[in-house]
């Protein structure tokens, strides 16, 4: 059994991106520019803004956090993300998510320009993304491609099962493993016996939030495992969706938690961010 490090590969990208600003900047005068929203006051949600902002830091983007009361509305967060879409010095716009249910999150993610949606949340994106066609697409599926790449994972004619349908992992991760040839399967809370598609999987990716719900008899023995679940524990710890000290035993190769997937999301920002500001740059040419 083989730890897909996720950390290692993540530093690896963000010091090629460190080099690549410094690159711009010498070229163009151009710092690329991230800006994020962030409404209300969840605790998770904060601690995410403050880790991209500590790495836009490390890379040396210019980074601005637009921090808003719980009780926002429509309009003020719509006025904000216009006036960012207007800015010349930023380059991409992240809106942190779940926002509250007073906001209609879908016109929110629609009026971000898909030219700076390094989130890859934008109707458009997710179209080319579903084409095979270059765009912005979610960090975290992408860095589980990454992930897979830096350990010559080949995913062409391997049967992958993707547990768990959201707009942010499932979909576009199944979409990116479709475009790389590989055979999928899509598992959600309807699907009926779980074990049943698991035990067929060559890869598992899941990422739904609900702790040690894969179990070691639902994976194949030499089975790839990435856990894109990161839960809290009764005890504090940190764990994934994942039974990792039973499961381990089992398969071939497993991502951990912490230190799996979660730090590839930042990593695939920061390329992301990078990505819009060179195209950004180029239409400036």
């Amino acid at each position: 059994m083989q730890i897909l490090d996720g950390k290692a590969l993540a530093k690896k990208i963000e010091e090629n991106v460190t080099n690549e600003v410094a690159k711009l900047k010498a070229q163009t005068d151009r710092t690329p520019g991230l800006a994020v929203i962030l409404v209300g006051q969840d605790p998770a949600s904060q601690a995410y803004v403050s880790m991209k902002k500590k790495a836009c830091d490390k890379v040396g983007f210019y980074s601005v956090s637009h921090e808003m009361p719980e009780d926002i509305s429509q309009d003020a967060i719509e006025n904000t993300i216009k006036m960012m879409n207007q800015n010349p010095n930023i380059d991409g716009i992240l809106v942190q998510l779940p926002l509250p249910p007073q906001i209609d999150t879908t016109k929110i993610l629609e009026l971000v320009d898909p030219a700076k949606d390094v989130d890859g949340f934008h109707p458009y994106n997710v179209g080319r993304l579903v084409t095979n066609l270059d765009g912005f697409v979610p960090c975290t599926p992408l860095g589980v491609m990454a992930l897979l790449e830096e350990y010559n994972i080949n995913v062409k004619g391997k049967n992958c099962c993707v547990v768990g349908a959201s707009n942010i992992v499932g979909k576009p991760m199944a979409s990116l493993l479709l475009n790389a040839d590989a055979t999928v399967e899509i598992c959600h809370i309807f699907t009926d016996d779980l074990k049943k598609h698991t035990l067929q999987a060559d890869i598992i990716l899941v990422g739904v939030g609900v702790i040690n719900l894969i179990q070691e008899d639902m994976v194949k023995d030499g089975a790839i495992i990435i856990d894109i679940g990161i839960n809290r524990a009764d005890n504090g710890k940190l764990v994934g969706d994942v039974d990792f000290e039973n499961v381990s035993k089992k398969c071939s190769y497993i991502t951990p938690v912490p230190g799996g997937v979660g730090p590839m999301t930042i990593a695939m920002l920061m390329s992301n961010t990078l990505k819009a500001a060179k195209l950004n740059t180029q239409k400036k040419d």
